[in-house]
């Protein structure tokens, strides 16, 4: 009667997480779904590597079987744990995001979003000064996009500060802005912004 008490209450479990790390928008913790799901940590811990182990197509000791692979899986990433696609399907999953359910992005978009990447934390007031045109539209549709966040606010003028986010690098298959190129392939003829422009 145990056993079967404790297979119910993984089963609930399951449910509870999956429907949680579906639409979690960052790696939660084992902690976080502990206390979220008012459960054991050890019973979290047990359920999550049972998940994976499904999702991965491998055999799950609290279901005595397993089946085919799935297009998604359950790993440790950032310090906790989320559900995304598989690693050889993020060009398919790339191509549907960027091309098929949104248009591409802009030519001034994509110079916003590399003058964010490379001067954040960043103005719109810098980000115009650098473009010679207005920003406002373009750095709300990155916000739109989820690529860019406001990080900061300027401590003397109260303007937001502007940064990229974990989406831009998982889009670009990076771990660290430190694995972005050098700066001047991307904007020819500009060696060193610190050079070219005064501070805002």
């Amino acid at each position: 009667m145990s056993q079967e008490t404790d297979t119910t209450g993984d089963a609930e479990v399951r449910e509870g997480l999956e429907a949680v790390l579906m639409v979690a928008d960052r790696p939660l913790t084992e902690d976080e779904l502990s206390q979220l799901l008012e459960v054991d940590a050890a019973l979290v811990s047990r359920v999550l590597h049972g998940l994976a182990a499904e999702y991965d197509g491998e055999p799950d000791p609290a279901t005595a079987g397993f089946g085919a692979r799935r297009g998604f899986q359950l790993r440790r990433v950032g310090g906790g744990w989320r559900i995304g696609a598989r690693q050889e399907h993020r060009e398919l999953v790339s191509r549907f995001v960027l091309e098929g359910q949104t248009a591409k992005l802009s030519a001034a978009a994509m110079e916003t979003l590399a003058i964010i990447a490379y001067r954040q934390p960043v103005s719109r007031a810098r980000i115009a000064s650098i473009r010679g045109v207005n920003a406002d539209g373009v750095v709300r549709t990155l916000m739109t996009r989820g690529l860019i966040e406001q990080v900061d606010t300027d401590e003397v003028t109260g303007a937001g500060l502007f940064g990229t986010t974990p989406v831009l690098l998982e889009r670009l298959g990076v771990d660290s802005l430190d694995e972005l190129p050098d700066l001047s392939p991307l904007l020819p003829g500009v060696e060193n912004l610190d050079d070219v422009l005064p501070s805002l």
